[in-house]
Parts: structure tokens; sequence; C-alpha cells
């Protein structure tokens, strides 16, 4: 299929096609669930204090979040497949613009983590659709750069939502303090949904398929039977179901494996089709995308907790900490597409190499300095936030790289997947460890934490060196990113 073909082969019939770009909308979609995620860590503190939330409820404020968007990422890339990608990336919009509105209003921890739910759920129907409308809208050189763009925003909006939380919770605008970090996803959202319907236009997969009902639940089970006594366990002293229901998690998941395969070869249509795996590209890709992920996320929560309640550092300036990591992200990210055509997956390897040296640095610092000066932790965050940019676009390009078009909702929900996937995993290992030592204090805590992180980090640089050398251009037009 070439690239004029797949351009229109999936855009809805009777529509005009529409010269507007579709990019500003979707990233600003893109930015407010990616900053939704991180942003919370500098509220943590405040949440805790006004809602006496427990250590556990802070993970589940950050981790369910992640959660639900993990296990209906794929769903949401299908149902845009079959039903219209902008129209459920508007439902995605709208359902995430009505769950912020309460998280904002929310009165005890219950309630939050339950609209936290709600939010990764319109998440998880806004982020697939949205690699999938730059599929469709965008070709060559143009879906690079676009791709480029995305990989770019999401970065900033990670690293940066420490800062922009930490200035708002300052500003504490009407009074509302942490709560306003919601609040202000509402008139973004609406702003979005608004334009939409004149930025994008409607596309749809070749054959509509139904939805894996049996997928979604086996998958949905079995990342809960792992996340959640990995976030309870320790808040509850390990009792015996914490134990009972790690042990099931691998054997549901394998189940769910399993039934994919089987859906596969039946000619039904599996929530996660076993074939993308044959390319080694992109199954190396993936492993290599999750193992990223699961530091990420789990990095920004150990770090805030000990800016503000190791270090006594206020939101605000625990926020300019993390401008460090934001900087030099942006620094590095800019000229990581050029740098991926000429070094390919050796450039992701030094990048993980070079964010696990940012987390050695910043471990070296905090055992010999301790909580004497923030500013021996900037070459750590310098280092470690140049490494994420080296790391995070070249990683989506090279699996996006070798998507099929045929099943674009598929592929960029077993990309986002995996990220998510890695995000609440991730906070949930870290947690047990964080705040498993938190009778050793905050510094030891977060020290050996980072150590976990490092070791991380150091398995995705060999994942990189195992990507094929050289990737086969995408039909879609996308980079190439062997070396």
């Amino acid at each position: 299929m070439t690239n004029t073909q797949f351009s229109h082969a999936q855009v809805r019939q009777g529509q005009p096609a529409r010269t507007r770009s579709p990019l500003p909308v979707l990233m600003m979609a893109v930015f407010a669930i990616v900053l939704d995620f991180f942003v919370v860590n500098v509220a943590l503190p405040s949440v805790q204090a006004d809602l006496h939330a427990s250590t556990a409820a802070m993970e589940w404020i950050v981790a369910g979040y992640g959660l639900a968007f993990a296990v209906l990422i794929i769903t949401g890339g299908r149902l845009g497949d079959r039903f219209g990608r902008r129209r459920v990336f508007s439902a995605g919009l709208a359902l995430f613009v009505l769950a912020s509105a309460i998280c904002g209003l929310a009165a005890s921890p219950a309630v939050l983590v339950a609209s936290r739910f709600a939010q990764g759920a319109g998440a998880a129907l806004i982020s697939p659709n949205v690699l999938a409308i730059i599929g469709v809208a965008f070709t060559g050189p143009a879906r690079v750069r676009a791709i480029t763009v995305y990989g770019i925003v999401m970065g900033l909006a990670a690293a940066g939502g420490q800062l922009l939380g930490g200035v708002i919770i300052a500003a504490n605008p009407l009074g509302l303090s942490w709560r306003a970090i919601f609040l202000i996803n509402i008139p973004i959202g609406l702003i979005a949904l608004a334009w939409s319907r004149r930025q994008i236009t409607e596309s749809t997969a070749p054959q509509s398929t139904r939805i894996d009902v049996r997928g979604l639940a086996l998958v949905t089970l079995g990342l809960t039977a792992l996340v959640l006594p990995l976030v309870e366990g320790t808040a509850l002293n390990w009792p015996v179901w914490t134990w009972v229901s790690l042990a099931a998690a691998p054997v549901i998941l394998a189940s769910f494996a399993a039934d994919q395969v089987r859906a596969e070869r039946r000619g039904r249509a599996p929530l996660l089709p076993p074939s993308l795996f044959r390319r080694p590209e992109l199954a190396v890709g993936l492993v290599t995308q999750l193992a990223f992920w699961c530091g990420m996320a789990a990095l920004f929560l150990v770090l805030a907790l000990y800016l503000q309640l190791g270090l006594g550092l206020d939101a605000l300036q625990a926020g300019l900490v993390f401008t460090v990591l934001a900087a030099f992200y942006l620094a590095t990210s800019l000229r990581a597409p050029a740098m991926t055509q000429r070094f390919g997956r050796r450039l992701i390897a030094v990048g993980a190499l070079a964010l696990a040296a940012g987390e050695g640095l910043l471990l070296l610092t905090v055992a010999e300095r301790g909580g004497a000066s923030v500013g021996w932790l900037v070459p750590g965050l310098a280092l470690a936030g140049a490494g994420m940019g080296l790391c995070i676009t070249p990683l989506t390009s090279t699996v996006l790289a070798h998507a099929d078009p045929q099943r674009a909702g598929a592929v960029t929900g077993a990309l986002s997947t995996v990220q998510q996937v890695g995000n609440a995993v991730g906070v949930a290992i870290t947690g047990v460890i964080f705040f498993g030592l938190l009778s050793s204090g905050y510094a030891r805590a977060f020290e050996v934490s980072l150590a976990e992180l490092a070791g991380l980090l150091l398995l995705v640089a060999v994942l990189a060196v195992a990507l094929p050398r050289r990737s086969r251009p995408a039909e879609s037009g996308g980079s190439t990113s062997g070396a």
C-alpha cells in the first residue's frame, strides 16, 4: 500500500479533505493526558495533608491513572478503528474533562482515586487515536515531523509537569490549592473539543472488527492482580492475599496471551494480535519501551517526594528543580531525530546509559551531601534529562516505523499500552522499595530506589543494542531507526 493509498483509504467517504492541520488540537490533548500522570507528584504532600491520605492512596493516585490507561488503551484504539477515530478521541476528551472536574472536587482519597481511574480511561480513548490520526493525516517527511512533535510534547509534559504543578499550587488560585491542577483541564479540554470537529477529518479502519471483550477482561484482571498487592502490600504488612495475587498474575497474563493466539488462529480479532510480535524489530522495540517507562514515572514520583518530604521544599521549589530535567530533555530531544538517522539503535543505548549515569550521580550526591544543598543535584538531573531526550522520541519512532498501516489502532495501542503498563507497574514496584525503606529516612529510601532504577536502564541499553541494525522503511513513510 502506497503512502497516498494509506492516506486516503481510511478516510470516511463523503467528507471533504481538510487543509487545516489536526496537529495543534492533538498535541493539546497529548499534553493534557501526559501532564496529568506526572503533575500530581508535587501535589501529593498537599493532598495527603488535606485529605489525610495513606501512602497506599498516594500510590494509587499515580498508579490508578496509569493502570486504567494501560488496560483500556488497546480497546481505545480498536474503538477508533471501528467507530471513527475523531469520534472516540472526542469521547475520551469529554470523559477526561468530566473526571478532572470530579478530581478537583474530591472530598476523600477514595473519590480522588476513583476519578483518577476515570481520567485514565479517558486518556486511553485519546492516546491511540492521536497516533492513528497522525498516521492518516500525514505522509512521508510530514509524518516524521509530526511524530517528532508528538515525542517532544510528551516529554515536555512529563518533565515540565512538576514545575507547572508547583506554580499552580503556589499561586493558589481562588484558594483551590492542589485542586487547581485538575480543574485547569476543564477549559483546555473544552477548547480542544470545540476545535476537534473542525481540525480533524474522521477516519476508520478499512475493515471494522468486534471488540475483544474476553481479552480485555483477562488483561485487566492480570494487571490488577499484579499492581494491587504491590501498592497495598507494604501498608498492610503483606497479608496472604497479596502473595496469592502476585502468584496468580503471571498465570492470568499467560492465559491472556494464549487466548490472543487462539483468537487470531480462528480468524477473530484479538485485543493484541500476536502477529504484531513476529517482526523482531517491533517485538524488541515494545519490550524496550516497557522497560524504559517502568523507570520514568517511578523516578518522578520518588524525586518529588524526596525533594518535598525529605528536603522540605515546597511545591514550587520542587517544580523548579524539575526544570533542570525539562531543559536538558528539550535540548537533546530536538536533535534526537537527526541523530537517530545517523546512529540508530546506538543512540537509544547511549541515552539509556546517560540516564542511568545521571541517576547514579544523584545517588552518590545524596549519599555524600544529603540535604546540604539542592544545587548539588543539578549535574545528575542534567545528565538524566539529556538521557531522556535521547530515548523517548527514538524509541517511539523505532516502533512506529514498522507499524502495519492496515492495523493502525492495534499497533499504536500496543505502543501506548506498554508505556502505560510500564508507568503503573514501575510506580508500584519502586513504591514497594521507597515506602518500605522510609523508616530509614527519605534519603536512604531515595538512594535505594535510584539504584533499582539505574539497573533497569542498563537493561534498556542492552535491549536497545538488540534492535535490528537496519529497519525496513515503513510502508507509512515513517522514519527508519536502524544504524
